[in-house]
């Protein structure tokens, strides 16, 4: 009987945390395993008690994997449509408050077991690897592929001595991904560039914004007022997440947009001076708290406003084309996926900002095509995927053999000799505590505590 392959998605967070690293693996890993071709397992952190009450919303917590794992198929299967029988496994996760993300504790590419070590997703590679120490994945899989959704570069940019850590980050970035990831994807060119990789949305939107945005259609094409309410925004409520841009836009052009009424949706650290910002608008500037997007009051709005430049590729302007809506953002590298369909309209300045606002006020979004709302659909985004790493024919692609040793290779390649040499220097780095601590890692995040032990149901506290 022929070995079926398997394809092991590690991500950086999990539901009930709506991060998209938590969502879009989430998504991906049905979506592959949908396709019947491949077993898959989806990889998620797994946090104590009082990191959940940190990182989780709404005082939402667990008290065993297999608790959170029904919550999280359920929160699926509601949004997809159909049960997916992709296997989840936990690996023993710590949240770091300076960071506000959370890191792996201990390898754990020993989740999956060597024999189904085939192809390895890594979403978010660099965050997974900075203080890996363990097997080399290189080693244990066949093929890992990093998938970079984060402009982490952009973020330090903003902290104390900012340029300085950036420069810093930026070549540790290289070397970890480098030395850990046969092929990066990058989802837009927002990103950090890294050598010989690829820039492929391999995203898609929740298929509920596919669903509204098919009965607008028919609205239309029965000739009914499809779209009654005007313009728009959702975020959250952060400065660096859009808002400052555009109510800078909205205070420099008042009397231009004075017919403008904008409803902004979120909630943040920022809400209090965002909502006094827009009270000082001699314009109509609503502010909400945060809803979800797929709710009916969001059903009816035509245009969709979004300034935003730090997304590397935004899901509320996708989930808002597929609902069938004007979006009007910017001209930015992080758009690019969306400027393909009609009801994309980018600006370079002022200027073009207001132009097409008041352009999209008087007209209706233009009807996407069959062909255009697949490409927005977690079915294409898995055929680009697929594509991107060459296993995307129906014979599959000839898997990459696993390296001979853990770190040090006799080839004569000198490229692959320079990166086991390399693997092996961080492999020692990491295996320190004082190291580790130099780079930001966890206090005493080698191996899971006793406490991540007993949770996760290991057998001791000296197993792994």
């Amino acid at each position: 009987m022929d070995h079926k392959e398997h394809i092991a998605i590690f991500t950086t967070a999990s539901l009930p945390w709506l991060t998209g690293t938590a969502v879009n693996p989430l998504f991906r890993a049905a979506y592959l395993y949908k396709e019947g071709d491949r077993n898959v397992t989806l990889v998620i952190p797994w946090l104590s008690l009082k990191d959940q009450k940190i990182v989780y919303p709404n005082n939402v917590t667990f008290e065993s994997p297999l608790e959170q794992e029904k919550y999280i198929r359920k929160w699926l299967e509601e949004r997809i449509g159909f049960a997916s029988g992709f296997s989840i496994k936990f690996y023993p996760g710590k949240f770091s408050r300076d960071k506000r993300s959370i890191l792996a504790v201990g390898d754990i590419s020993e989740i999956i077991p060597d024999e189904d070590a085939d192809i390895a997703v890594l979403e978010e590679p660099e965050h997974l690897t900075w203080y890996h120490h363990g097997k080399r994945w290189k080693t244990k899989f066949k093929l890992v592929v990093g998938i970079i959704h984060t402009n982490y570069l952009e973020y330090v940019k903003r902290e104390k001595n900012g340029q300085l850590q950036a420069f810093l980050l930026k070549y540790l970035n290289n070397w970890v991904v480098g030395i850990y990831c046969h092929k990066v994807i990058r989802l837009s060119a927002a990103t950090q560039d890294y050598p010989d990789s690829i820039v492929c949305n391999v995203h898609g939107v929740n298929p509920k914004f596919l669903e509204i945005g098919k009965k607008k259609r028919e609205q239309q094409q029965s000739g009914d007022n499809a779209f009654t309410k005007g313009a728009y925004f959702i975020g959250k409520m952060i400065w660096s997440k859009g808002y400052k841009e555009l109510l800078q836009l909205l205070q420099d052009h008042q009397k231009e947009l004075a017919a403008l009424e904008l409803d902004l949706f979120g909630s943040g650290e920022d809400s209090d001076e965002v909502q006094k910002t827009a009270e000082k608008l001699e314009m109509t500037v609503r502010v909400h708290p945060g809803r979800d997007h797929a709710d009916d009051l969001f059903h009816d709005f035509k245009l969709f406003l979004n300034p935003s430049t730090t997304d590397v590729v935004c899901t509320t302007t996708a989930e808002a084309l597929a609902m069938g809506k004007i979006v009007v953002c910017a001209d930015h590298c992080s758009n690019e996926f969306f400027k393909q369909f009609p009801n994309c309209w980018t600006y370079n300045n002022h200027k073009e900002f207001v132009e097409l606002t008041l352009k999209a006020l008087s007209e209706d979004p233009a009807q996407p095509t069959d062909a255009q709302r697949h490409d927005l659909s977690w079915e294409a985004a898995t055929e680009r995927f697929l594509k991107a790493i060459d296993l995307h024919k129906p014979s599959g692609r000839k898997l990459l053999s696993r390296s001979t040793s853990n770190y040090m290779s006799t080839s004569l390649n000198l490229q692959q000799t320079v990166e086991d040499a390399s693997a092996y220097v961080h492999h020692v780095a990491s295996g320190f505590e004082i190291s580790r601590r130099l780079f930001g890692a966890i206090p005493h995040s080698l191996q899971p505590d006793e406490e991540l032990r007993k949770e996760m149901g290991f057998a001791n506290t000296d197993s792994k």
